[in-house]
């Protein structure tokens, strides 16, 4: 089963970055869509198909914190599992982060094995 993934970062090069992660880690994908902000990622996802959203926090437009608040607020993309990838380590942060619905935090910088472990068990399976 591929999974389609969303990549919401402002940073081109992040983008391109956790792309290339995610198919280091053997992680079957169909689509991975990126786009710059919460905002655009919002009006892609009320277009389109995904399995996982992989955000940052720190963004314009709309932050990745909002992002998280807005997919809990819409009925039609609140099941959608949310990992943040963030360079904000901080307890609160993390705290704040999974109160809101992400279900999972990765601090960069990781490790490729670090991001599939992290998929594998917001997704409740192994192997994907």
């Amino acid at each position: 089963m591929a999974l389609n993934i969303m990549i919401v970062d402002d940073s081109p090069v992040m983008r391109t970055f956790l792309r290339k992660v995610v198919q280091l880690t053997g992680i079957p994908v169909g689509d991975c869509c990126e786009v710059g902000d919460g905002e655009a990622a919002l009006s892609v996802l009320r277009q389109k198909w995904v399995d996982l959203v992989l955000t940052d926090i720190n963004m314009p437009r709309m932050n990745g914190e909002e992002l998280v608040r807005q997919l809990g607020l819409d009925r039609m993309l609140c099941d959608i599992p949310v990992v943040v990838v963030s360079t904000d380590a901080s307890r609160d942060r993390i705290d704040r982060m999974i109160k809101l619905g992400a279900r999972g935090y990765i601090s960069k910088p990781f490790l490729p094995e670090t991001l599939r472990d992290e998929i594998e068990r917001v997704l409740g399976v192994q192997n994907v």
